[in-house]
């Protein structure tokens, strides 16, 4: 059974309460519109079950740890409650850390600085900058794209063979692709990193809103999300996985929180213990309510459970897909092919257009909220559209003629909370952009396309 068969045979639930799905927005056309919310693979909207929850602890808010005051415990066991709540949403192991930091950028970087010494990196050129450039203080070896699963796991074990194998080495890898939505083949990217003797780190930012993450049943080391991603847009992020090496180095962040003990030597300096749980790279006062807002999250997405939030992505993914293809202007960008499992991330191109003039056009005109660019991922974005990624000229003008390659990519993303009204207005959208052209003057204002007064 295909993935969109066996999607289509679970029950598509509806879209679960957002915050914003009430608001309009004028078009430059006259009057107002429900603004259509689809640039989730940027930031998510909050979950209302998250603002709720939110709204609710905020009278109570305190700070944490050490504090003898009812507020403050109370705010401390909520964290720590967090804390347990994050760890069971991704199957940790009874034995790894759960970091609350603030992105998956934050992350990622955390575990850059807790690299042992002569670590080697592996990553592919496909990532996200996010995962592709905080190794640059280690020997790192990028992999070129791979244009199948299988291509991709074979392109890492050829890679990781050659290495010197009795170094330590770190393979990081997304779990779903911020430009094409394509899901990556992790547990058999796993399984070749740990043959070789080599830890994995999984991107899960833009997985974990769509689909379950097993720390387990994937078999990886470190996993690394965003709670903006994941409907809980409170500034705070997560890095979960094998404690020794976060043990091993030192604090991410020195200060408060972070140390045990503290003591002044004869000879003027400081001697500092630090912590070795999680606290170690928590200095600080740590973002109570974002934490608090990603535990919120993850039990309102097991509660109303993935099978039926697959389904329901599966379904409008089909949407945009099906109405995409009945325009001929339109490329949908993809690594390993129409065929692969995806998220709802859908990245095109549109032949004759500029991709800024019409993300700008469907704003304007239509109310509808896309991305266009590059997306913080140059060297996919330049494999894919096969040739480099320049700024965008002129939005009054076509960005490449007919025939001719396209410069940038223009990116529809939905999730949990989004309607089918929207994804069908979209594609409605773009089927009389293309064919009747933007009824709006455009100019160029700081480097974006933006409707002329």
């Amino acid at each position: 059974m295909s993935v969109s068969t066996a999607a289509a045979a679970r029950t598509v639930c509806a879209p679960l309460p957002v915050l914003g799905r009430d608001v309009t927005v004028p078009l430059v056309t006259g009057g107002e519109v429900a603004y259509a919310a689809l640039d989730y693979a940027a930031s998510a909207p909050a979950l209302q079950r998250v603002w709720d929850d939110v709204a609710a602890y905020a009278p109570y808010y305190g700070s944490v740890h050490r504090g003898a005051g009812y507020l403050s415990q109370l705010s401390t066991d909520l964290f720590e409650n967090a804390r347990r709540t994050v760890t069971e949403f991704l199957d940790c192991r009874p034995d790894d850390q759960l970091v609350f930091t603030r992105s998956t950028t934050d992350s990622l970087n955390l575990l850059a600085r807790a690299l042992p010494a002569g670590c080697q990196v592996f990553v592919f050129e496909t990532e996200h900058h996010a995962s592709l450039l905080p190794w640059q203080d280690a020997r790192v070896t990028y992999l070129d794209a791979p244009r199948t699963p299988a291509q991709a796991v074979e392109t890492l074990e050829r890679a990781l063979a050659a290495r010197d194998p009795h170094g330590p080495a770190l393979v990081c890898v997304t779990g779903a692709s911020n430009v094409t939505g394509e899901l990556w083949p992790v547990r058999e990217l796993a399984a070749a990193a740990h043959a070789h003797g080599a830890r994995i780190v999984l991107d899960a930012a833009q997985l974990a809103p769509h689909h379950p993450v097993s720390v387990r049943e994937l078999d990886v080391d470190w996993v690394a999300f965003s709670g903006h991603k994941l409907y809980a847009p409170f500034g705070s992020g997560v890095l979960a996985g094998r404690a020794d090496w976060l043990v091993a180095a030192d604090p991410y962040l020195a200060g408060g929180g972070a140390s045990r003990k503290v003591t002044r030597r004869e000879d003027g300096g400081v001697d500092v213990e630090w912590h070795e749980n999680a606290a170690r790279h928590e200095a600080g006062s740590p973002n109570v309510i974002g934490a608090y807002s990603i535990a919120s999250a993850c039990r309102a997405l097991t509660e109303a459970g993935f099978d039926a939030l697959v389904a329901r992505e599966e379904h409008l993914i089909a949407k945009v897909r099906s109405g995409l293809a009945e325009v001929p202007q339109v490329k949908v960008l993809s690594l390993f092919g129409d065929d692969a499992p995806r998220v709802g991330v859908i990245s095109f191109v549109v032949e004759g257009w500029n991709s800024s003039h019409f993300a700008a056009a469907l704003s304007a005109e239509y109310g509808i909220g896309v991305r266009d660019g590059l997306f913080c991922a140059h060297p996919l974005v330049r494999t894919l559209l096969g040739g480099d990624p320049q700024t965008q000229g002129e939005c009054g003008a076509p960005e490449a003629a007919p025939g001719e390659k396209s410069l940038n990519a223009i990116r529809v993303s939905f999730g949990a909370g989004t309607p089918d009204e929207h994804v069908e207005r979209f594609v409605n959208a773009v089927r009389e952009l293309v064919s009747e052209g933007a009824r709006w003057q455009y100019r160029t204002e700081d480097g974006r396309c933006v409707p002329a007064v």
